[in-house]
């Protein structure tokens, strides 16, 4: 059977600045108090065009949690909530280089 969730990813990224760590820490926590757990992949390899011409490379750390219910039925709540987590990045950090992203995953569950 499977289970319909909302799950919330912030790609961050690996810098070894105070602020960035901080900011990690924080959305870690977040995650963790409000959904009851996060999962946390290190050295994302992301590339991007650099002017639209030069190809560049970041490191980046994922962190996501799954929410305890569908995005259908809360996606007002949920975008909402992503919402804010963006904002308080942007406002902690001296560039705009965060990406809130949500989607529905379906988790498989014994019935």
């Amino acid at each position: 059977m499977l289970l319909k969730r909302a799950r919330i990813e912030a790609y961050l990224p690996e810098k070894s600045v105070k602020v960035y760590r901080r900011l990690r820490r924080a959305i870690e926590a977040e995650f963790l108090f409000t959904f009851g757990g996060c999962t946390i992949i290190d050295n994302i390899k992301g590339l991007y065009l650099l002017s639209g011409e030069k190809p560049d490379e970041d490191k980046i750390t994922l962190v996501y949690a799954d929410m305890p219910f569908g995005l259908d039925e809360n996606f007002r709540a949920v975008s909402d909530y992503a919402d804010a987590i963006r904002e308080a990045a942007a406002e902690a950090l001296p560039e705009q280089s965060i990406l809130v992203a949500v989607h529905e995953v379906y988790h498989s569950i014994q019935s």
